[in-house]
């Protein structure tokens, strides 16, 4: 019976973070033979325009690292599957600890495939970006053995939004008069019957205190873990006009509407890091030709708390617009389809009021915008 030989890896970034490389190896620390090492001739930076690091060969420069000793075939297979949706694989390499030599791998960039930015830190890494890649990688790994790396590649920025979203969400809305978890303690026990992929669906028991004091049953439920999305409506306050977006919805479709294009505001999901007003800009550009200077919120919520997560950050976006600036729009790379209209905000509610828009986020924001009005029209 033949026995895998154990190898060693050496790890120069986020693997050095010792919550992710449990998540990515699949147990506790306590079982992962770690000692720092460094590898010389070898510096790490920040791949540019990413949140990670790549290595590349520098003379007289030392990469510090994690050497990781007693790792199985399966382990292996595991971390390639984790770092091949980075583009990164295994070559060989010798490190050194107290100046003593061991012979080593570690996942190098395959060529040409980042550029190298400012000079990695772990700690920072750690403060800005640790928390999501947890959770980032935690989603990657539940499809170990059951896709591929290339798969996995394409579903990352996704897994990251979804992640971002959990991130976001830490920063809650006032409890003034609704309880809050120190009031009302909830246990939530996680099932594996969901699915997951650019949609998830997590399954779940649940029980909670109730208002009376008592504590409820134990209930089957599931949930719809969607992203955080921006949504903007354009506005001119100076000659009294709104910018709608229209695109057929699979939505409306799936539900036999015989009239699946819907009036929308322009709208996004948040990219992994991004701030949510940032979203609202470059959707803006991208689903209207739109460039908005004078950003400013409108509200923050929940568009069906009762089985999903998807939250809107919603803005106002002011602007001159003019009906000549309706057009075709949307990324062909994201095969969008989108058709903007220009009109008098009395024609936006006469349309709200007909139940043409009958979509609820933009009927929220016109109504919100009904009561910043006048207070906007005078100021233009």
């Amino acid at each position: 019976m033949s026995v895998d030989k154990a190898r060693a890896l050496f790890f120069y970034g986020t693997l050095r973070h010792m919550p992710l490389l449990e998540i990515v190896l699949g147990r506790d620390a306590a079982f992962i033979d770690v000692r720092p090492a460094q590898l010389p001739d070898h510096a790490v930076n920040w791949a540019e325009g990413e949140m990670f690091p790549m290595i590349a060969a520098q003379q007289g420069a030392a990469a510090q690292g994690l050497l990781v000793q007693g790792l199985s075939e399966h382990d292996i297979a595991r971390l390639r599957f984790y770092e091949g949706g980075f583009a990164y694989d295994l070559l060989p390499c010798v490190v050194e600890i107290g100046g003593a030599e061991h012979a080593a791998e570690v996942f190098f960039p395959a060529r040409d495939s980042w550029r190298a930015g400012a000079p990695w830190d772990l700690q920072a890494w750690r403060g800005e970006w640790g928390a999501l890649s947890e959770h980032a990688a935690r989603e990657v790994m539940e499809h170990f053995g059951q896709c591929s790396a290339q798969q996995i590649a394409h579903l990352l920025p996704f897994f990251r939004a979804r992640a971002w979203a959990k991130e976001l969400a830490k920063d809650g809305a006032p409890s003034t008069l609704r309880r809050d978890m120190q009031s009302g303690a909830v246990s939530l026990r996680k099932r594996d019957d969901g699915y997951a992929g650019f949609f998830r669906l997590e399954t779940f028991d649940v029980s909670h205190t109730r208002f009376d004091g008592g504590q409820s049953e134990t209930l089957e439920r599931g949930a719809f873990v969607a992203y955080d999305a921006a949504l903007v409506l354009p506005y001119d306050p100076a000659r009294d006009l709104v910018m709608l977006i229209e695109q057929m919805r699979y939505g409306p479709l799936l539900r036999g509407d015989p009239r699946p294009w819907c009036l929308e505001p322009i709208a996004g999901l948040v990219d992994a890091g991004e701030a949510p007003i940032e979203t609202a800009r470059r959707e803006a550009v991208e689903e209207a030709g739109l460039v908005l200077k004078d950003i400013r919120p409108m509200l923050r919520t929940y568009a069906s708390p009762g089985y999903s997560t998807e939250f809107f950050h919603c803005f106002l976006g002011l602007c001159p617009l003019d009906p000549a600036q309706e057009g075709l729009h949307g990324l062909a790379s994201e095969s969008e389809d989108i058709r903007s209209h220009v009109m008098p905000y009395a024609r936006a509610m006469e349309l709200l009021e007909s139940g043409e828009i009958n979509q609820a986020p933009l009927a929220m924001m016109l109504l919100w915008l009904g009561r910043q009005r006048s207070e906007l029209r005078g100021l233009a």
